[in-house]
């Protein structure tokens, strides 16, 4: 699972590029359009059959031509039998440039895929769930002021296998199930807000972009006191991780709240797990073992009310991955899983440049099916953190 990663995190680390190659792209971009999909799930050899659905995304500006890309797309069909009805919800990096006023881009996403469980040929049982990939690129071109075209194309990954039975759900392959697709969307993009460098392209748009940018370190730790079950099955372990959290202002605001990307690293993670479990991650046998592990979240968004006040409301969302020095949750888990986390807090003024926040929240982590048994994981944990401000000194009142 994690060389799939690799092309999302090489993307998302890329340095910010030098002012002679300023940024002249619109701040926010939504695109909708129809989108094919060059197989069927249970397409084996002689009943390959595509599919057409829908594709919906959003781009946001992160460092100058590198963007974070929100991917959300349906399919519907019918193959040997079968229904074929799927949602792909991706997220990832877009490098672009652009010429004249078209623009060319490349893009690498990861996300999960939820399929509908009877897609087997003549309804036979299989996944619902699976860690996809897509990696591709596209061109722009504009219509007017606010609307343009879009083409894009790639290659799009997903694991999805057929099941025994709901009583013993083991997956497995038959040979010729296809894991490999091609993708295909075109459609419109509305660019709602256009910022200066973007309209005008000029020495004046950019100064406006130069300004500085409200941003922050906090050196946070987490806690889990419980679980329950919303995306996972098992919740016989517990987490405790510390680390590192960057907040930037990129987004301007939305329904009253200051829209910030968000990037973690997790240096300090550990598992209290079972030291003896089943497929499912139940425990055979008292006792527990602490499991080291790394986390990188690169993908985050922050939603803060009351800026500059001196106590802020928040939510937090972050995705990435999750590692362990030994299979995480169950015998056979697996050693990497996707994490995503999701707290609400607030954030408190202690002096200028320095804020205390507490929150409480949920950190979820699973292997997508990525190996046979994939118990999950939702732990409800409090969380805390120090705040150091790089941007303008906060007065707070």
């Amino acid at each position: 699972m994690f060389m799939r990663l690799l092309p999302v995190l090489a993307l998302l680390a890329l340095p910010t590029v030098s002012a002679a190659q300023f940024d002249t792209s619109p701040p926010v971009q939504v695109f909708g359009g129809f989108t094919y999909l060059s197989n069927s799930f249970n397409g084996t050899p002689g009943a390959r059959q595509p599919l057409a659905g829908w594709d919906a995304s959003a781009t946001f500006p992160w460092f100058h031509r590198l963007r974070f890309v929100v991917d959300v797309s349906g399919y519907q069909g019918t193959n040997l039998g079968a229904s074929q009805n799927v949602v792909f919800i991706l997220a990832g990096g877009q490098y672009e440039r652009r010429f004249g006023r078209e623009g060319l881009f490349v893009k690498a996403l990861a996300g999960d895929g939820r399929l509908n469980q009877h897609w087997g040929a003549n309804g036979a049982l299989g996944d619902s769930a699976s860690f996809t990939t897509f990696l591709g690129g596209g061109l722009d071109t504009p219509l007017s002021h606010r609307l343009g075209f879009r083409v894009e194309g790639g290659f799009q990954h997903s694991d999805f296998a057929l099941l025994q039975s709901v009583a013993d759900p083991v997956p497995y392959r038959i040979p010729g199930l296809p894991n490999y697709f091609g993708r295909m969307s075109a459609g419109l993009t509305w660019t709602p807000v256009a910022g200066p460098a973007y309209e005008r392209g000029d020495s004046e748009g950019r100064k406006a972009f130069r300004a500085p940018v409200d941003s922050e370190l906090v050196f946070e730790g987490l806690g889990s006191f419980g679980h329950y079950h919303i995306f996972a099955y098992t919740w016989w372990s517990y987490l405790h991780v510390g680390g590192l959290e960057y907040d930037r202002h990129s987004w301007g605001k939305f329904i009253g709240a200051r829209m910030d990307y968000v990037a973690e690293i997790l240096p300090i993670v550990f598992l209290k797990q079972p030291a003896h479990t089943d497929s499912f991650g139940d425990p055979l046998a008292p006792g527990f073992v602490n499991v080291e592990g790394l986390g990188i979240s690169p993908a985050g968004l922050r939603m803060m009310w009351r800026d500059g006040k001196r106590w802020k409301p928040y939510y937090l969302i972050k995705g990435g991955v999750i590692g362990f020095t030994q299979k995480a949750l169950s015998v056979d888990g697996s050693y990497e899983n996707i994490s995503l986390q999701q707290s609400v807090g607030i954030q408190f003024a202690l002096s200028g440049r320095c804020d205390l926040r507490v929150a409480v929240g949920d950190f979820h982590f699973s292997n997508a099916f990525v190996v046979p048994s994939n118990p999950g994981i939702d732990e409800m944990n409090v969380n805390a953190g120090l705040s150091y401000h790089f941007g303008k000194r906060q007065t707070g009142n």
